[in-house]
């Protein structure tokens, strides 16, 4: 790779290091080798399935302990609504209202997305606010054609002159609304915060944004905060923090060369979720609740979404505590082969950790440091809910190169479904990953674990994206819940669909869990 001096400074100026900038371009070079899927993970082979009344006891557990911890909430949030708005974008650039209407546009493209925005369109949370901009510039629009006030509705949600949506970022629009006010996926994540991730009446919060909309989040947590507070009776500390530029990937060309912009500069791109690793690394908490920020609900589905996460947060307790008990007696010479097996037996049974055939042939010293070494480690334990047809990754049984066999989430991306095997789990699995985790990131004398060493490197990703009009191909580090987690004790637990209400299009704010009168 021949780089310039001024190549060399951008690389400093990054905090990132030649070396690390070398090895990225031979993941290009090398690609990356797909995961070998042994089995889908399904209930009883590999996702847990709680009875009501374990249901109950796994939120009393948590109930009873959660003054006794701290608990945070860690939101990545830093995505901009453009796709939510991507089918709109699209109608404007391509509809002709001199030669067709909308209806035969519709029809043309098969436009479902567009069909379902226009007929639910007073339904949205924003369709006062849009109605209101657009009679300001439009005194006479309600005289117009119905295909010129689709036009114009749209055109002001999207115009970077009117509403400039698409560029907001998503946690700060509107979402839902009440009879009094309309809702932002952030205000709705605070009231879900007081809910399950307080303790002692105070709620610590952490939102992963982009650094350009750190000024608007401010101004959205001044105008609601006291509010808040005062209704759910719970404090709020809330803290912001960026992905890191030394998290970024260099950029190359389809012949995995440098790629350059026109100013002749290497061009960096943010390397995808598993960049917030670093993020979540920086953080000092006993119980760590992950989820999404479009993935909320309306009031009258909070007590029933909360109720899941404290079971989660209840078994992960439950778990970790029996952990912390085995590890102390690891260090003392006085256990017995008796208390190995049963650990062995917790370490299978409950955390779903493959043990070696061989392990009751070990010396017993080695039986030991073996066991500690499996236990000792960050946990989590991830909700799952019954595959609908969305998109995405979901739990399987993997199998790696040294023939190790673990639960993970895995991608669709990062199957091979030429391989007909492979594709047939894929079909077959039965359960989706709805990014609802409990996470334990200290080991059993209270210190933090260095996250950074539980991730499975090769699971990160090659994307095929264009810029300036060229072709080139973007690397992104392991997911934050996939390959960044690959080496954490791992918990499936299925949880009710109702907690799982991402709004990915605009239109999924028409969901009824996104709705106040259905």
């Amino acid at each position: 790779m021949n780089l310039t001096e001024k190549d060399l400074k951008q690389i400093e100026a990054k905090n990132l290091s030649l070396d690390k900038v070398n090895a990225q371009i031979q993941v290009f070079k090398k690609g990356i080798p797909f995961v070998n899927l042994k089995d889908a993970a399904n209930v009883g082979n590999g996702i847990l399935k709680l009875s009501e009344e374990e249901k109950k006891q796994k939120i009393q557990v948590f109930e009873e302990q959660r003054n006794q911890k701290k608990i945070l909430k860690f939101v990545p949030a830093s995505g901009a609504a453009t796709r939510m708005f991507k089918f709109l974008f699209k109608f404007i650039r391509e509809f002709d209202e001199e030669t067709e209407t909308v209806n035969s546009y519709i029809n043309r493209n098969k436009a479902v997305e567009l069909s379902l925005f226009l007929v639910g369109l007073e339904k949205f949370p924003f369709y006062k606010e849009v109605l209101l901009q657009i009679e300001e510039d439009n005194p006479d629009y309600h005289t117009l054609s119905e295909i010129n006030k689709k036009l114009i509705f749209i055109k002001t949600i999207l115009a970077k002159d009117k509403l400039n949506f698409g560029a907001y970022p998503k946690g700060l629009l509107p979402f839902h609304e009440y009879k009094d006010h309309v809702s932002t996926a952030f205000r709705e994540h605070l009231f879900e915060a007081a809910l399950y991730a307080s303790s002692n009446n105070l709620a610590n919060l952490h939102f992963t944004i982009s650094n350009k909309h750190q000024h608007i989040f401010d101004q959205e947590l001044q105008s609601i905060k006291e509010a808040v507070e005062k209704i759910t009776n719970t404090k709020f500390n809330v803290t912001f923090s960026n992905q890191c530029e030394s998290t970024d990937t260099i950029a190359v060309t389809p012949k995995n060369e440098v790629f350059r912009d026109d100013n002749g500069e290497i061009l960096f791109r943010p390397s995808g979720h598993g960049a917030l690793l670093t993020n979540l690394n920086k953080l000092d908490a006993d119980v760590i609740f992950i989820k999404n920020i479009d993935n909320t609900v309306v009031s009258k589905y909070k007590k029933e979404v909360a109720d899941n996460k404290k079971m989660l947060g209840g078994l992960l307790i439950e778990l970790q505590e029996q952990a912390f008990t085995f590890l102390k007696r690891l260090e003392d010479d006085t256990i017995t082969e008796e208390e190995l097996i049963t650990i062995a037996r917790f370490l299978k049974n409950k955390l779903h950790v493959v043990i070696n055939i061989e392990f009751e042939k070990y010396s017993k010293t080695y039986q030991i440091e073996y066991l500690r070494e499996k236990l000792n480690r960050p946990i989590r334990v991830c909700g799952m809910v019954k595959n609908e047809g969305e998109p995405g990754g979901g739990p399987f049984w993997i199998k790696d190169e040294g023939g190790n066999v673990s639960l993970q989430i895995v991608e669709t991306a990062q199957i091979d479904k030429k391989n007909k095997s492979q594709k047939k789990l894929l079909k077959n699995a039965t359960h989706f990953n709805p990014v609802d985790l409990v996470c334990g990131i200290k080991n059993y004398k209270g210190e933090k674990f260095d996250l950074n060493k539980y991730v499975d490197p090769k699971t990160a990703f090659i994307t095929q994206k264009t810029k300036f009009g060229k072709d080139l191909k973007a690397l992104e580090l392991p997911g934050l819940w996939n390959g960044a987690m690959a080496d954490w004790n791992t918990i499936f637990v299925e949880v009710p669909l109702i907690t799982f209400n991402p709004v990915k299009t605009v239109v999924d704010l028409l969901k009824s869990a996104h709705q106040i009168k259905e």
